[in-house]
């Protein structure tokens, strides 16, 4: 049989693969230190765990509204107000099965088969993945130190084509963490605008930032599509539970798209999220963003000494992007042979660059300190024998 040829588009998540060989390795009776996957080690915050409890208890199982709860709609565009002096109409925010689910609603309402589509190369593949499922064409733009490791508008600028209709930033990213400045994303917005394309910012790691305020492209636009979810700053990953901010113009067809798509998110995530937004939440996840930086402080003095440190500390999200290219030209091979050879688990960068990848791998500071320490251990034993 023939599948839809745009599958073909879409590779496989590589981490997946060191992930299974590190579980293997665990049930061999080895001691595995994992830094390969996007996910918080902490547990979904107690007060948001008990809200789900609740909901399930009373029965609130039922279909919500396309969109999602009015109240958590309320929610999030209060949240928007308190922390980023955005004022937001609940009505432009609608809730999705994850940020994955915000992607897919974007990408269906803004991409036309043969259109072309930039975004920073390194990126998170799924981006790419979902405009291609659409029938874009993707022009990821190679990025770096002197761009701040973003998409930037004379980047925009330069590559912008005919075909051209939507630009696509992360802030902070996956997988370098680095982040847009207010002045920086401006000036996408303006140039984006006179090119007559759209943006679409994803902030699914707004929250976990390190040496600045955290920032949304909310409070400097209300024409872009900003994307954002439970699971990292919030702890949620299993709930799948995010949202869409989106041009009051765009609502509606994208909540028709909602309702033939997914027809809602998950009705008790949704309840449960609603404790997410209270006092006593928020001092959870403040003091857990404390202790992640403190991870990313301690690793990047760790891999200083060994003279893999990146070449731009990342201001945010729970990752480095390191350049092995003095030890290895593939990546895979790097990830795999120190899984084996000293069990750290770490991501290769072919997941996530379409040029450069094969010499940069991915750590996640989503372990702690003390196993980060005995991680930049193995992994000092390891590039001295190579």
């Amino acid at each position: 049989m023939a599948w839809n040829s745009r599958v073909n588009h879409v590779a496989p998540f590589r981490v997946m693969h060191l992930l299974e060989m590190a579980q293997a390795r665990e049930a061999e009776g080895h001691d595995v230190i994992h830094l390969e996957v996007g996910e918080p080690d902490f547990a979904t915050p107690a007060p948001i765990v008990a809200a789900g409890q609740q909901a399930l208890a009373t029965g609130k199982t039922r279909y919500t509204p396309a969109a999602g709860l009015a109240a958590l709609r309320e929610a999030i565009a209060g949240h928007y107000a308190e922390h980023f002096n955005a004022t937001i109409d609940p009505r432009r925010i609608l809730v999705t099965p994850g940020a994955s689910g915000a992607l897919l609603l974007a990408s269906q309402l803004l991409v036309e088969a043969g259109d072309r589509v930039l975004m920073a190369d390194p990126n998170y593949p799924c981006n790419r993945h979902f405009m291609a499922l659409a029938g874009a064409d993707i022009d990821a733009i190679p990025v770096g130190r002197q761009s701040g490791w973003q998409l930037t508008a004379p980047l925009i600028e330069q590559h912008w084509q005919t075909k051209t209709c939507l630009a696509m930033l992360a802030s902070p990213s996956n997988p370098t963490g680095h982040t847009l400045s207010a002045e920086a994303l401006t000036a996408v917005f303006n140039t984006v605008s006179a090119k007559g394309g759209e943006v679409i910012v994803d902030e699914i790691y707004q929250g976990l930032n390190y040496d600045d305020a955290p920032l949304s492209a909310t409070s400097l636009s209300d024409q872009a599509f900003v994307v954002n979810s439970f699971s990292k700053y919030f702890g949620m990953t299993g709930w799948r539970l995010g949202w869409l901010v989106a041009p009051e113009h765009a609502v509606e067809p994208l909540t028709r798209l909602a309702q033939n798509v997914f027809l809602a998110a998950p009705t008790p995530s949704q309840h449960a999220a609603l404790a997410a937004f209270t006092p006593e939440c928020r001092d959870i996840l403040e003091a857990r963003r404390a202790t992640l930086k403190q991870r990313r402080d301690v690793l990047l003095n760790g891999l200083a000494q060994l003279g893999l440190a990146p070449d731009l500390p990342p201001q945010g999200a729970f990752y480095l992007w390191l350049d092995i290219a003095q030890y290895s030209r593939d990546s895979q091979a790097f990830c795999e042979q120190l899984l084996v050879e000293e069990n750290v688990a770490i991501t290769p960068g072919i997941d996530f660059a379409v040029e450069g990848g094969e010499h940069h791998v991915r750590i996640a500071f989503t372990n702690s300190v003390e196993r980060l320490q005995e991680a930049v251990e193995r992994l000092g034993r390891f590039v001295s024998r190579l």
